[in-house]
């Protein structure tokens, strides 16, 4: 099993996405994400969770439905 921290260059490659792109989803969609220093670092099996939950988009639209 690979529960190792992949890095920015990693998920981005994996997820086919820029570096600015993941940065924004980190920022406004609470993409699962930890800081060490400078350096952002993932699990990938979180990223997985959330892209399979529907991803930054759906959660950009449940932020403005009212609970």
């Amino acid at each position: 099993m690979d529960d190792r921290w992949w890095s920015m260059r990693e998920i981005c490659e994996y997820l086919g996405v820029s570096h600015d792109t993941v940065s924004r989803w980190i920022t406004s969609y609470n993409m699962p994400a930890t800081k060490l220093g400078k350096c952002w670092k993932f699990k990938r099996q979180l990223v997985d969770l959330c892209v399979a939950d529907g991803g930054p988009d759906k959660r950009k639209r449940d932020m403005f439905v009212a609970k």
